[in-house]
């Protein structure tokens, strides 16, 4: 079966470059399924978990937000951040998650109110993906 080199890269160097036969993310338009061969297209992703399944393996890896550039035989993830299951600190997560839902709970005026949000997205994602694998 055909198959894709995918790379995922982040701002502090590559997470991640194999070779799967199909890639399944979330762009902001919706839910993408990527297989050998699709057109090329650039799109901007949401914060949530990327699929990736080989012949013999599957992977998961947290994208935070970022774009997806396929290309007929590639397909490349710029991501602000990514983390594969087992590198994902649960402890940290959790806290992360907590602190963000008191920020959105608390009636002070200096809450920036769209940061907590996009925190709290961040940390569910990881625990989600953390869950998952």
């Amino acid at each position: 079966m055909s198959t894709l080199t995918v790379s995922v890269v982040t701002p502090d160097g590559p997470v991640l470059e194999d070779t799967y036969q199909m890639v399944s993310c979330k762009a902001e338009s919706g839910e993408l399924g990527i297989l050998p061969g699709h057109i090329p297209l650039v799109a901007p992703l949401t914060i949530s978990g990327v699929r990736l399944k080989g012949e013999n393996n599957s992977d998961l890896i947290a994208v935070n937000g970022g774009f997806l550039e396929v290309r007929p035989d590639k397909v490349t993830i710029l991501a602000e951040s990514a983390e594969r299951p087992s590198d994902i600190d649960v402890e940290r997560a959790r806290r992360a998650k907590e602190r963000a839902e008191r920020r959105l709970q608390s009636q002070q005026d200096d809450v920036d109110f769209k940061r907590a949000e996009l925190a709290l997205k961040r940390a569910l994602n990881r625990l989600d993906l953390q869950k998952g694998q």
